[in-house]
């Protein structure tokens, strides 16, 4: 299995909740509404789920094993990580222009 897409979409409200993240397995199975939790110990991913009718949330896909949950959490984090370093660099990209504009004169 490989995973051969990773979409990022950054959720903006404060909160536990950092990201929602779509995934592609195999270039043939998508899976939505991952979502990356700021928890105790560090970022992790909740897979999707729903409400059932006793209140319990439920998975409704899932790695059937800890190595391929590790794995799918592995390249998923390492994708949030590279969206925030993107974002942080078109953030201090515009500063630096305006000190150079400033300098220049």
């Amino acid at each position: 299995m490989q995973i051969t897409d990773v979409r990022v979409r950054k959720v903006s409200k404060e909160g536990k909740m950092k990201a929602v993240v779509s995934i592609t397995i195999d270039n043939e199975f998508v899976v939505h509404d991952i979502k990356v939790i700021e928890g105790d110990k560090g970022l992790f991913i909740a897979m999707p789920s729903r409400k059932a009718g006793d209140g319990e949330y439920r998975d409704i896909a899932h790695p059937i094993n800890s190595d391929t949950r590790d794995k799918i959490q592995r390249i998923i984090l390492e994708k949030y990580e590279a969206v925030l370093q993107t974002e942080e660099e078109d953030v201090q990209a515009p500063e630096e222009k305006t000190e150079n504009a400033a300098e220049e004169q």
